[in-house]
């Protein structure tokens, strides 16, 4: 290859490049009409979207608590580095206090319970971090791990929080079953609304979850708000260095604990929200609803989707909670699929599906070399 034809050759611009370089209106009216289409995404009958044997809406609403969960555990493993096994125990806490808040056990309103949900998983994050976290990799995961099945085996051992059966009548967040909006029908090609037409009308009640995808679409995106701002700040450029050398972040004066510890308070507060969620929508828990599987369930969410970038754990969140509920109809098989799509997705995109930054900044700058060396004559 010529010297002048290496000179001329560019690196590929990415998706988000592209994007940066739209102007500012387009990009705000690019978002407005995003956020349009999520919020009535459960209200549009959508060929090979919408689920056809199960509730729509409910499925909208446990994609959306796995992005959350998604979200929070990105701060940990993508952000910090910090390999966390037993987050299932973060999202029980936050259920659980819920749960015996706002039930028979106190009678507090569930606006109420929730903040102290938060504030509770938070200081367990801490308690746990506290003393394991100056261990690292495969160690940390072991603790971690154990971590989650003493939470799940102290639920099942203790009466006061119902034992194995859990606890009932939790109650749901306020106003939720006041909604009534018309539904859109759209069998005939075109949206018809008939609002004396009992078949296509809506009525948010104990049966149908679409106020409780809304709400957690609107904590989603005060989550991604605060994680912009924390992943811009210097404490997310700590939490690289201590990801990328956790000793040389130390030699140049970072305090490195006290940032893990940060990042897995953080993470543990993000948990017990999206449990506090799950219990608000479900009315009844039990430590059979918080199993170990969540767990890998969650960490295969942020691996999939590329840890350390937030778009990315979002849509590995979407693939794993979305497409076993989409393909429901195949019964077992639809488990032994999706554990052979994460296998392929493993060998052949092992960074995730959206790596984060630092992975194509390498990547880039590889493809740079790469040029450079194409456009030397030979010796």
């Amino acid at each position: 290859m010529s010297t002048s034809t290496a000179q001329t050759r560019k690196p590929r611009l990415d998706f988000k490049d592209r994007v940066a370089g739209l102007p500012k209106p387009v990009k705000i009216v690019l978002w407005a009409l995003f956020a349009v289409f999520l919020f009535a995404l459960p209200l549009l009958n959508i060929p090979f979207i919408t689920t056809e044997d199960s509730d729509f809406g409910g499925v909208l609403f446990t994609v959306a608590t796995y992005v959350l969960v998604a979200l929070g555990l990105n701060i940990v493993v993508g952000y910090a580095g910090l390999l966390d096994l037993g987050y299932v125990g973060f999202y029980a806490i936050g259920a659980y206090v819920v749960g015996v808040l706002s039930s028979a056990h106190a009678s507090l309103p569930w606006l109420v319970a929730v903040p102290i949900a938060i504030v509770v998983a938070m200081i367990s994050g801490v308690i746990l971090g506290a003393p394991t976290l100056r261990v690292r990799g495969d160690y940390l995961a072991i603790v971690t791990l154990g971590f989650g099945e003493i939470v799940r085996l102290t639920l099942v051992n203790s009466q006061w929080l119902g034992g194995a059966r859990g606890i009932t009548d939790i109650p749901r967040p306020p106003g939720i079953e006041l909604f009534e909006v018309p539904s859109l029908d759209w069998s005939n090609g075109t949206p018809v609304v008939d609002l004396d037409n009992t078949t296509t009308f809506l009525k948010f009640g104990i049966g149908d979850f679409v106020p409780y995808y809304w709400l957690a679409l609107v904590i989603i995106v005060l989550v991604l708000v605060f994680d912009i701002l924390v992943k811009n700040s210097r404490v997310g450029r700590a939490w690289e260095a201590t990801r990328e050398d956790e000793d040389a972040a130390e030699l140049m004066g970072v305090p490195t604990f006290r940032f893990k510890l940060l990042a897995f308070s953080l993470g543990a507060a993000i948990g017990g929200l999206s449990g506090a969620l799950f219990a608000g929508k479900a009315g009844f828990i039990s430590p059979d609803s918080f199993q170990l599987l969540l767990s890998i369930l969650f960490i295969a969410a942020v691996v999939v989707g590329g840890a350390g970038n937030r778009v990315g754990v979002i849509l590995g969140a979407i693939v794993v909670s979305y497409f076993p509920e989409r393909f429901r109809e195949f019964a077992d098989f639809r488990v032994l699929v999706f554990g052979l799509a994460l296998m392929v997705l493993a060998i052949f995109r092992p960074q995730g599906i959206l790596p984060p930054g630092r992975t194509r900044r390498v990547k880039r700058a590889d493809e740079r070399e790469q040029v450079l060396e194409e456009g030397l004559p030979d010796a």
